[in-house]
């Protein structure tokens, strides 16, 4: 039964994308500036004969509405088109970049869960505490602290002054790897090349500290909130009554439930994660999807730009899918 409900939800996926590919179409294509013309350098470095050219050979010389069939007629096939700039199939050229910002995603949410959830069941425990306003204040700082900030500052005191850690890239210049997967961690372990796993550890620490300090001070603050409501509960006042050590009734009783509005939270985040990444990608140089599309929108290179797009909007959808099946893990009353 419960595989029927997700199937369920995985086909209303397909109105949505369809929304969201029409969204980015008509959005690209009102945004100004002409992607042959910034191609060409305004169009002083070729004859009009050869623009005219590019925009038949682009479909850009036809009605709106053309356009928009052709571009859903092949997206449908899985065809997302070729890139205006570097002549590639956009689906080639993003699987080539997204390993480098899911891998930068996961070390993002693997720091913020490593600092929030401690901080969170610390501090709902000890309610109130020196410690607590220390950790909620810290929360409160991270939230506010803009990524590309954060980052700028990390590079400073932690690259520059102290020369720890590296300030852009994923690997040491010179440091050989074998690409297995396209995750450089993973491939160093699988390759057990020791050198290439401590380098690309270090350029992936920076990075995904400026990416997860906002989103661990969200997660903290959040289960901190649901910690402290739930161990107001009878049935926690019962447990401690029957003589149950501390640590499992915070463990068993209340995290587990004090988990189920966390996890909405993480799920939205991690699209956050894989979407709003562009400008740490560019402020640590970092080969992935986000600085890939950033650079697409300045050239106005649509189908890269719309390919993209329609890859992060279903990143968003998936992580709502598994967010819900796991509701239906940590509280079996709840259906999908």
């Amino acid at each position: 039964m419960r595989a029927v409900k997700v199937i369920e939800r995985m086909l209303i996926t397909v109105p949505i994308m369809f929304g969201v590919a029409v969204v980015v179409f008509l959005f690209m294509r009102l945004t100004p500036g002409d992607p042959v013309d910034i191609m060409m350098g305004q169009g002083g470095a070729v004859g009009v004969g050869e623009m005219e050219r590019l925009r038949s050979e682009f479909h850009l010389d036809e009605p709106l509405h053309v356009q928009l069939w052709l571009f859903l007629k092949d997206a449908v096939r899985g065809d997302l088109g070729y890139s205006y700039t570097q002549k590639r199939p956009v689906s080639e050229l993003i699987a080539q970049r997204l390993p480098a910002t899911i891998e930068l995603a996961a070390g993002a949410l693997f720091f913020a869960l490593l600092l929030a959830i401690p901080i969170g069941i610390v501090s709902a425990v000890r309610q109130r505490s020196l410690l607590d306003q220390f950790s909620m204040a810290g929360a409160f700082l991270g939230v506010s602290m803009p990524a590309f900030w954060l980052g700028i500052i990390l590079i400073l005191l932690f690259s520059v002054r102290l020369h720890w850690l590296p300030v852009q890239g994923r690997l040491t210049f010179g440091v050989s790897l074998e690409y297995v997967t396209g995750f450089y961690v993973l491939d160093s372990i699988l390759t057990r090349n020791g050198p290439a796993l401590v380098s690309s550890l270090k350029h992936l620490v920076l990075p995904s500290v400026s990416l997860g300090a906002a989103v661990a001070a969200i997660v903290a603050r959040v289960l901190r909130s649901s910690m402290v409501e739930i161990l107001r509960q009878d049935y926690i006042t019962l447990a401690r009554a029957k003589g149950q050590v501390e640590f499992l009734v915070v463990m068993k009783h209340a995290l587990r439930n004090a988990l189920i509005p966390t996890v909405t939270v993480v799920g939205l985040q991690i699209g956050t994660l894989l979407g709003g990444n562009m400008i740490v990608e560019t402020v640590f140089s970092w080969p992935g999807l986000g600085r890939m599309v950033v650079k697409a929108i300045f050239e106005r290179d649509f189908p890269l730009v719309q390919g993209s797009v329609m890859v992060y909007a279903f990143t968003f959808v998936l992580a709502n899918l598994v967010v819900d099946v796991l509701y239906t893990y940590l509280d079996p009353k709840i259906e999908l």
